[in-house]
């Protein structure tokens, strides 16, 4: 009876041990994690809030800047540059419409029509991911540059002037961020139908619907979750893109992300540059809050 009692204690630390070593482990695998979270979002994100706070003292060099909690570096640069915002917003936002009517359609065939095709569709889908973004942009050019196929296509018909440009407007930049991210659209509504049980839009037809009121009562609810998420994955890029902008565009349709480069790289204006950086993601994240709660699906967030 002793010799139990003794062994019982015995091994009551192993046991101790064993216990912590499991619940400690879960820890030690988001630790990696963690580690690169802070490392490369939080202290660069504190660093920028603290940058945009700062002013440069009188007659200090160019770069020079100092801490003095200047929270009026916000209302500064919206107003000076409150134009470049709204038209960031106004072109990602016709850009995520004209994505969202390409790639739904796209996505529906690949889903429920292309049969053996699938996944050879799937990977042109993703093809322009094998070449870099900034290729992609320069290639725009050529195809809505003066001479080539897109203007000479228009110029042939007999309502368009030969004086036609389409490269240095605000069209090149849409179609530039339509192009870019219609992926980051196509993808997300490929899962969401193709995650749809078939005998879900065979019992529409039992009850009598058309393949109609099937789609719009049936599919596009269903689908919701991947609209909402191809939207958002196309937006939040697009409204801080500046490439597009600076190879397409013109100095009237410059994006707040040019203006956020320059003031880094060309001005060296560090603070108005964090200031606009962090009201772009403040904007962002309120619309991108309204978007999901309207759209009623809370648990995206």
């Amino acid at each position: 009876m002793a010799f139990l009692h003794a062994t019982a204690h015995a091994s009551a630390p192993a046991i101790d041990n064993a216990a912590k070593k499991r619940s400690l482990t879960p820890y030690l695998l988001l630790l990696p994690g963690m580690v690169w979270l802070i490392g490369f979002f939080v202290l660069p994100i504190a660093t920028l809030a603290s940058t945009s706070t700062m002013t440069r003292p009188e007659g200090a060099a160019v770069g020079t800047y100092v801490q003095s909690l200047r929270f009026q570096n916000y209302f500064d640069a919206f107003n000076a540059n409150k134009d470049q915002f709204f038209r960031s917003f106004l072109y990602a936002g016709i850009a995520t419409l004209l994505a969202l009517a390409i790639s739904y359609p796209l996505a529906y065939m690949i889903a429920f029509k292309a049969g053996k095709m699938r996944s050879f569709l799937l990977v042109l889908v993703v093809a322009p991911f094998f070449t870099s973004f900034l290729l992609r942009t320069v290639a725009w050019t050529q195809i809505l540059g003066d001479e080539g196929p897109v203007v000479s296509f228009l110029k042939a018909l007999p309502f368009f002037s030969n004086d036609i440009r389409l490269t240095s407007t605000p069209f090149a930049v849409v179609s530039g961020l339509t192009y870019n991210f219609l992926p980051f659209m196509t993808l997300p509504l490929y899962a969401s139908l193709e995650r749809i049980d078939p005998r879900t839009l065979e019992a529409a037809g039992d009850l009598y619907a058309n393949g109609l009121t099937t789609f719009r009562r049936v599919t596009v609810p269903l689908s919701m979750p991947g609209v909402v998420a191809g939207t958002l994955l196309t937006f939040i890029p697009a409204a801080g893109d500046y490439v597009n902008a600076y190879l397409l565009g013109n100095p009237n349709t410059r994006m707040i992300g040019n203006v956020i480069d320059s003031r880094f790289f060309a001005i060296v204006d560090y603070p108005t540059a964090a200031a606009l950086s962090f009201t772009l993601m403040a904007a962002i994240l309120i619309l991108v809050t309204l978007y999901i709660r309207k759209s009623g699906t809370d648990e995206l967030v």
